[in-house]
């Protein structure tokens, strides 16, 4: 079965990769919705590969069993003595490779994030991530933004709000009743953001946007909400004391998980 190793760990990672991106949307929680199928392309690669390798070891292992077959039907006691020989010599030759067919050994750590994929895959990232990262924000120059939609509420996302309130010198959110979506984070002081995260690849580049959420109780931090309120305007425009912006809520509502849990950046 050993020979068989390369051909099931090929098959197993695939199905891991298909089992999250053509069979669920669980690849929303790593990477962004356009790399789909880019990942249902390598999986089923993967199956495909590994189904290969197992026809071609099957029928090594078929081939000389014929030839030794023949071989011995033509052989007398004489080729028994001979045979028994060598057998020792042959056992100890096979004991002294170390890896075998089957592949190194090293290559089956593969099974345990595979196995993962498949069993327990990894929750999208939360406020743990979102804490770690320090307040920087790529430099951006104070200018005008294009008008908001008609009508109150608007649906914004954290990282529009966030430019708009630190960055937009027309004000477009003054006076407008907003509508942000993001699970809850703590500060201190009792402070507490309704928070995103932003990717442009996958979870790895993750950075931050969030709001400070004041005049309602904070929800259970992980918490996904949505937050209806409008923009309480602190500081100068691009100044540190801008950042977060802040919003009155009037309601918060919570809601679940959405299925695409990042903000593409």
């Amino acid at each position: 079965m050993r020979r068989y190793g390369p051909a099931a760990l090929l098959a197993l990672v695939g199905t891991a990769i298909l089992r999250v991106s053509l069979f669920s949307d669980l690849y929303l929680r790593y990477v962004q919705a356009g790399l789909r199928p880019y990942l249902v392309v390598s999986g089923a690669a993967l199956v495909l590969l590994g189904v290969a390798v197992a026809v071609v070891t099957n029928r090594a292992d078929e081939e000389p069993g014929d030839g030794d077959d023949e071989g011995h039907a033509g052989h007398g006691d004489g080729d028994d003595e001979g045979h028994a020989g060598h057998g020792d010599g042959d056992d100890e030759g096979h004991a002294g490779h170390g890896h075998g067919p089957g592949g190194p050994r090293v290559a089956w750590f593969l099974t345990f994030p595979a196995l993962a994929l498949l069993l327990f895959p990894p929750p999208a990232l939360g406020s743990y991530s979102a804490e770690r990262e320090a307040a920087q924000r790529a430099a951006r120059g104070v200018g005008t933004f294009a008008a908001l939609p008609s009508g109150n509420p608007v649906d914004l996302t954290l990282g529009e709000f966030g430019s708009r309130a630190v960055y937009d010198s027309g004000r477009s959110l003054q006076g407008r009743t907003v509508r942000l979506t993001g699970f809850v984070t703590r500060g201190g002081g009792g402070t507490w953001y309704v928070t995103r995260l932003l990717v442009s690849c996958c979870a790895a580049d993750a950075t931050t946007a969030k709001a400070e959420v004041r005049g309602a109780q904070a929800p259970p931090v992980d918490t996904w909400v949505t937050v209806t309120g409008t923009w309480h305007p602190e500081g100068g425009l691009g100044a540190d004391a801008a950042w977060p912006p802040v919003v009155d809520a009037r309601t918060v509502r919570q809601v679940p998980q959405p299925d695409s849990p990042y903000e593409k950046r």
